[in-house]
């Protein structure tokens, strides 16, 4: 869409929204107040238009992916976040799984040959997993595979680890650097503000804490991740706090890669008295965080979370990235109700998806480097072909 059907589309709308609208388009940084107000007043139409519009800004009609895949090394957690389906406590570990080093270098080979570029290693907080178990585990799969990026650990999987370890946030982030960590998630932020926080995960580390890890990672020459744990007991304005906590680290470092709203689900948690949302407060939130995160390159709906059709939709509000192949290792949403109950798709699925909804599939790496474009490439010969699936 471009500015003169924007235009008339704020022209239908009240004076604040209109010039909410005008800045965006004039490329200036809306306020947190303005932010607020794009969820309370905007219309999804114009939302979706405006986040469109400063998605193809930036890129144009590509849709980004990579291939990778998810080791979780274990379930059992020291933590007890009331939203979280996924987690044992270590007091009823029999019920969870906790896998070897060896069976997670197993998981790595029965990908050699297959050309995945990322393994994502994420999972609950075990108190005998500690610093060096995952610094061995990461110079293994280095040394199995050097070229394979590895993605791992969230901040509050580090904060424990680092304390146990009784090293700074520093000493702890460069041992894990030099072991062969490449790139942190953004998994563990939840929301931010401590309204919500001490009431859905009051014991694990707090948002100054994981601000300071990603910002000690970026410090570190590391790329990470950041994510948004919404709908749940939150308010807009806690949503807005959130985002531009990530916004103002963004202005300082530089660091993060990409903004990945999460979707809360409510099964067998101890928040299930809460609904989802529906799909259309889905939708809005993707619009205006593409609005507001004007430092952030990217915004990527994760498909397994949302599932395909849903995903595919977020393309017009504002979403230029879809996450990857993944393969059906992940159980974090699976668990919590998501709709995909086997997250794996193969690069033709994830290709085709992309291309019926009019976009460029572009295969990257973890850093957005530009692997393959797949927008000429058919997808009979893609089925046929191992090296593209």
């Amino acid at each position: 869409m471009d500015t003169t059907a924007i235009t008339t589309l704020l022209a239908t709308t009240s004076p604040d929204i209109r010039s909410i609208g005008e800045k965006v388009i004039r490329q200036e940084r809306i306020t947190p107040a303005e932010g607020i107000l794009l969820f309370e007043k905007a219309s999804l139409p114009l939302l979706g238009a405006l986040a469109n519009f400063v998605r193809e800004r930036k890129h144009g009609n590509k849709t980004y992916f990579n291939r990778n895949f998810h080791i979780e090394p274990t379930n059992v957690c020291v933590f007890t976040c009331n939203f979280c389906s996924y987690s044992r406590v270590y007091a009823h570990r029999d019920e969870g799984w906790e896998l070897s080093q060896q069976q997670m270098l197993d998981i790595v080979k029965s990908y050699d040959g297959k050309p995945v570029t990322e393994v994502h290693i994420v999972g609950g907080v075990h108190p005998k997993m500690n610093l060096e178990f995952f610094a061995e585990l990461l110079r293994k799969i280095k040394a199995h595979r050097p070229d394979l990026h590895i993605k791992g650990f969230t901040a509050v999987e580090l904060d424990y680890m680092f304390r146990k370890a009784k090293l700074t946030v520093e000493e702890g982030m460069k041992t894990l650097h030099a072991a062969g960590l490449d790139s942190m998630p953004g998994g563990g932020a939840e929301i931010f503000h401590p309204e919500v926080r001490t009431v859905i995960c009051p014991d694990k580390v707090d948002a100054d804490g994981w601000l300071s890890i990603h910002e000690t990672a970026h410090r570190e020459g590391m790329h990470t991740n950041a994510t948004m744990l919404y709908g749940h007991i939150e308010t807009y304005a806690h949503r807005i706090d959130h985002m531009n906590r990530l916004r103002e680290l963004q202005d300082r470092t530089g660091g993060f890669n990409t903004f990945i709203p999460l979707k809360f689900r409510n099964k067998d948690n101890d928040m299930s008295n809460v609904p989802e949302l529906s799909v259309v407060e889905d939708m809005k939130l993707y619009a205006v965080a593409r609005l507001f995160m004007d430092n952030f390159p990217h915004i990527k709906a994760y498909w397994p979370m949302l599932g395909r059709k849903n995903a595919q939709l977020t393309l017009s509000f504002g979403v230029n990235d879809l996450d990857g192949t993944i393969d059906d290792t992940t159980k974090i949403y699976s668990m919590a109700g998501s709709e995909e109950q086997t997250p794996s798709l193969s690069t033709a699925q994830l290709v085709g998806l992309i291309k019926q909804v009019g976009r460029e599939p572009v295969e990257r790496d973890t850093l957005y480097n530009e692997i393959r474009n797949f927008k000429d490439v058919d997808l009979a010969t893609m089925e046929l072909d191992p090296t593209l699936n």
